[in-house]
């Protein structure tokens, strides 16, 4: 199924390219395209849109503001003349920071990002990238294996995924790197926790103890039957 997409842009010949280009590739399916925040609203209130295509730089309510506003955010791409807002667009969960003009390699690069991230999200493997995740610090982004890492800590606006020979800080809600991990290996265990199920060594009452590092990580009351259950076994 194509990606819903959606375009905000006051500048004409922007929106034109990105219709071409969304066009031109077979995943997505464009819903609107849009000249001002409002019109957009309207769009999003009534559509589920899977890939939002934002300016920032927009007359009454610019990007980074709409993106704020809104309570279920789709995948967004900004698309911008100004590289100065990467920063404030990657704290925002931002998939990709285009700036203007652009190729249709670049575009595809990040629109690539997307059809990745919602593959992942239902469970359907995109070949190899279907095994890892990318995760940025600072600088660098790392390629981490999933078989990697051990857990993750949520860190009020960062997490930290804790691998078995290092760990990496960076700024990620637990949500988005939820949904970019399989199932059928990570679980929750407590609001700040999600531990990787092959990773388990053993759980003592209220505690799970994990193979590779030395930390215990505290269970959650109302997460603890549901980790039995997923074991099939009962919590008594």
């Amino acid at each position: 199924m194509a990606l819903k997409c959606l375009i905000i842009d006051d500048e004409p010949l922007a929106r034109e390219t990105l219709e071409e280009y969304i066009s031109k590739t077979p995943f997505l399916s464009l819903v609107g395209s849009c000249k001002h925040v409002f019109e957009a609203i309207e769009i999003l209130q009534r559509e589920q849109i899977d890939v939002l295509f934002s300016d920032i730089h927009m007359p009454e309510v610019n990007g980074i503001e709409l993106i704020k506003m809104l309570q279920y955010r789709p995948y967004v791409i900004f698309i911008t003349a100004y590289p100065n807002y990467a920063v404030e667009g990657f704290e925002l969960d931002a998939v990709d920071y285009i700036i203007k003009p652009f190729s249709f390699e670049r575009f595809f690069k990040a629109v690539n990002k997307c059809l990745t991230m919602s593959q992942q999200r239902n469970n359907k493997p995109a070949n190899d990238q279907s095994k890892y995740l990318f995760v940025k610090d600072g600088h660098k982004l790392h390629r981490v294996l999933f078989d990697e890492i051990c857990y993750i800590e949520a860190m009020k606006d960062y997490i930290k995924v804790v691998l078995k020979d290092r760990s990496i800080i960076t700024h990620l809600t637990m949500k988005r790197v939820e949904d970019q991990l399989p199932q059928e290996q990570f679980i929750r265990i407590q609001k700040s926790y999600i531990i990787n199920i092959n990773s388990l060594k053993y759980i003592s009452g209220n505690m799970a103890e994990l193979h590779d590092v030395s930390d215990k990580l505290p269970i959650g009351k109302q997460y603890k039957d549901l980790i039995f259950e997923r074991f099939g076994l009962k919590n008594d």
